[in-house]
């Protein structure tokens, strides 16, 4: 395996975790999945609908999101929001993403 294909494997592990944080983050307005995968890769995270469909029924199972279907429009459509739970991981969450951020540049200061 060459340099390349290493690097974006490995950049691959670590946008995993990211994906749900960035849900949490992005449904405080209520989203369908679709809509969810657009406004995710206009992001820069790019993931697909075999990841985020059950991603988003994890978090919910997991009481982080709640789901309401809209069935007004011609074809019936789930609708994710963040959970009073949801907001208080995703609280948690941030503030460890932006510490691991922070000791990630102290550790790579001299790394150029």
């Amino acid at each position: 395996m060459g340099t390349d294909e290493l690097i974006l494997s490995q950049a691959q592990e670590l946008r995993r975790g990211t994906v749900v944080l960035a849900c949490l983050a992005l449904l405080e307005e209520p989203q369908y999945g679709y809509a969810l995968l657009e406004t995710l890769g206009d992001a820069g995270i790019a993931v697909d609908g075999n990841t985020l469909y059950p991603l988003l029924r994890r978090l919910e199972k997991q009481g982080l999101l709640i789901s309401e279907w809209n069935t007004d429009e011609s074809r019936p459509r789930k609708f994710y929001r963040v959970s009073p739970e949801g907001a208080l991981v995703r609280t948690g969450l941030l503030r460890e993403w932006q510490e691991l951020g922070a000791s990630i540049s102290r550790l790579t200061k001299g790394d150029r």
